[in-house]
């Protein structure tokens, strides 16, 4: 069995999503201890709780330790074999951190799979989901993903409400040489159960910043209330949202700056796309290659859990050289 340290680099949860959904696709039972012990509140939270619980719906798994502040868990995947699934992660936990579990796995299962998930959309301390559908998937999709997302319903903290459905086809992942890609600046400014002046505030304020970006104005109604801005080029992404009694302008700002520093770095990759790719170009057969802007945390605790499983990583500088497993 697989002893993971859930302790180990910036010990969060991403250790634990990385560590379960290696554990599906090479069916190797996996312990994770430690789990978020230098955290105020170590332990499973819920929205941990809702990803290991979804893993578990797709493999049939045997699983120890599955209940809120739990600092251990041992998880034993059975079978990969696609189908329908619900899961309703219940108020705003985050939707895409959820898809980081259960993504990889379902590209590699039998059938394909398709997923209504409930949550989070747009909330802190995670991708956005337009984050993910442009910037993340474009990369997926670049080493032969078959994933669509559709955004039925947005849900912002701390309602959710969102509503989001995947589909998912078997696919054969293959490692490639990242270089940096010639765009435009795109991006979606959002918001919910507030004037459509929220949003356009939010994107002239961006424009401002960033004059040939190109954001379309979108204007809902659900359950819960709030906004946001994603900004995307390439491979490098943005995203800031709005906050009771934060002016517009200041959203769109924030957004526009970030996405300048990015694009301004040298790197391939902006830092969290660097950490999101590595764990499906582990397992894809040939080598992948790329920079990040930064090297952060995140990328070095995602390498040492791949490491444990594939031993297949190596950071060298803002350089990742990743030789996929071919699994």
């Amino acid at each position: 069995m697989i002893k993971i340290d859930g302790s180990y680099g910036e010990g969060g949860g991403q250790i634990l999503r990385t560590a379960i959904a290696l554990s599906c696709v090479t069916q190797e039972s996996v312990e994770i201890f430690n789990i978020r012990a230098n955290r105020p509140k170590p332990g499973l939270a819920m929205q941990h709780l809702k990803g290991i619980e979804a893993a578990k719906l797709i493999t049939n798994a045997d699983v120890e330790g599955l209940k809120l502040g739990s600092k251990r868990v041992v998880f034993k995947p059975r079978s990969l074999k696609g189908g329908n699934f619900k899961i309703d992660i219940g108020t705003a936990g985050s939707i895409t951190l959820i898809l980081q579990t259960i993504l990889l796995p379902s590209l590699y299962a039998e059938n394909p799979s398709r997923f209504e998930i409930r949550g989070g959309t747009d909330v802190k301390w995670s991708p956005s989901i337009d984050y993910f559908r442009f910037v993340t998937l474009r990369a997926l999709k670049n080493l032969g993903a078959k994933v669509e997302i559709d955004v039925v319903a947005r849900g912002y903290y701390p309602e959710g409400g969102g509503k989001v459905i995947v589909n998912v086809d078997p696919s054969n992942l293959i490692g490639k040489n990242f270089e940096a890609l010639k765009c435009n600046v795109r991006g979606i400014s959002h918001c919910q159960n507030l004037p459509r002046h929220v949003a356009e505030r939010q994107r002239n304020s961006a424009i401002e910043v960033i004059s040939d970006a190109e954001i379309e104005v979108e204007v809902r109604s659900g359950i819960s209330t709030g906004s946001g801005i994603t900004l995307w080029c390439g491979y490098k992404g943005s995203v800031a949202l709005g906050e009771r009694g934060k002016r517009a302008e200041l959203v769109g700002r924030e957004c526009a700056e970030g996405l300048l520093r990015e694009l301004e770095s040298e790197g391939t990759f902006d830092k969290h796309l660097a950490d999101q790719i590595m764990p499906f170009s582990a397992v894809a057969k040939g080598k992948t290659t790329y920079t990040t802007t930064e090297v952060t945390k995140h990328q070095i605790s995602n390498a040492y859990v791949i490491n444990k499983f594939l031993e297949n990583v190596k950071i060298d500088g803002r350089s990742i050289e990743i030789d996929g497993a071919g699994l």
